[in-house]
């Protein structure tokens, strides 16, 4: 069986979740035997090479549109619907978020695919999305998909209140590499030290964590890189911080797992998230967790983690001031590391592959 995954053309240049999802779950299908090429949407790809296409993200539809109008192949989707809607209308600042509170989220999503593309900040590959639109562009890629493969059933149902669709689905949760992430029972744990590993942006929602712990006993790390177009939200992060909050840009795979060893809480206070990666990794690595309420977590961390509300600083501080004075959640930490791998999303996502394709091994 041979699969192509094709993933925005900005996959290595802007390092987030989705590259992490791409190339770990490439790399545990070829520990299964399945031959699996990366592809950016903007190269050029010899379709009847493989048997199968798979697509990530569904919120960049041109570049789905573009190759599934150039080939019959049958094709899959991990669609990584991220509900921008809350945070753009209620939350984002300057010219842009004047303009997105006028709009419905279709409509927004549009506005920032196109202007990506006028500031030559990613390619639009399909042009057919300029008279298409986005809402009906991914209403073409769901009625033809054979499979759809989110992150959690949430995800599935969320898409489905959205776009009324009705196709055959297979949940794939995230994921981390249990070879990695393996936790240190002789490690202590500083209850005053805080990790938040996110690209700082606004939608990660790191503005507001800082408020709730400036000037506080606790010691907060930012590590992440700014996003390439949020370098004003940035700025602003790095001027409201006190002296107890330090920024380390991104850093290696190496010294990020010794600040997960060494803090006892991991917060995420995203406007919303699929699950957050980095919550995983910490929380397969010891440390209590810390997220928000929007979006699909609760499907990953049940009631083994602490919950907060993005929009109330008061909230945050409470969740990490529970999370850095209750026990560590062990039996989270044995979940993680026994149901959401990256060798357990590979056997689910070979397993839709083999709905869709039972004649090829």
């Amino acid at each position: 069986m041979r699969i192509a995954f094709i993933a925005r053309s900005t996959l290595y240049k802007v390092h987030g979740g989705i590259t992490v999802q791409v190339l770990e779950t490439a790399k545990h299908l070829r520990e299964l035997g399945i031959e699996v090429v990366v592809h950016l949407a903007d190269e050029k790809i010899d379709y009847d090479e493989f048997d199968l296409l798979h697509f990530f993200d569904i919120t960049r539809p041109a570049n789905i549109l573009y190759h599934t109008r150039k080939t019959r192949k049958p094709f899959v989707l991990s669609p990584v619907l991220i509900d921008y809607s809350e945070y753009d209308k209620k939350h984002r600042r300057g010219i842009s978020g004047f303009i997105f509170r006028r709009f419905k989220a279709d409509n927004n999503e549009y506005i920032k695919a196109v202007s990506r593309w006028l500031l030559a900040k990613d390619k639009l590959q399909s042009k057919n999305y300029l008279w298409k639109g986005h809402g009906s562009s991914i209403r073409a890629i769901l009625r033809d998909v054979k499979m759809i493969l989110p992150n959690s059933g949430q995800e599935y149902d969320q898409l489905n209140s959205i776009y009324a669709l009705d196709k055959p689905y297979t949940v794939v949760p995230n994921g981390v590499d249990e070879k990695v992430f393996t936790p240190c029972k002789t490690t202590l744990k500083d209850d005053k030290l805080v990790v938040c590993a996110a690209r700082i942006e606004g939608i990660k929602n790191q503005l507001n964590l800082i408020r709730a712990l400036n000037n506080t006993g606790f010691r907060l790390l930012l590590i992440g890189d700014a996003t390439p177009n949020q370098k004003g939200y940035y700025q602003q992060c790095r001027q409201v911080a006190g002296d107890n909050i330090k920024f380390i840009e991104r850093i290696s795979q190496e010294e990020l797992i010794s600040y997960y060893r060494e803090a006892k809480v991991h917060v995420l206070p995203s406007w919303f998230e699929t699950c957050g990666l980095s919550s995983l990794e910490a929380g397969a690595m010891g440390c209590n967790v810390v997220v928000t309420d929007k979006g699909y977590t609760r499907e990953y961390f049940g009631e083994q983690a602490f919950y907060c509300d993005p929009g109330r600083v008061e909230s945050i501080y409470r969740a990490v001031q529970r999370a850095a004075e209750s026990p560590l959640q062990e039996d989270l930490q044995a979940k993680i590391l026994s149901d959401f791998t990256w060798q357990q999303a590979a056997k689910q996502t070979l397993a839709a592959y083999k709905k869709v394709l039972p004649g090829i091994s």
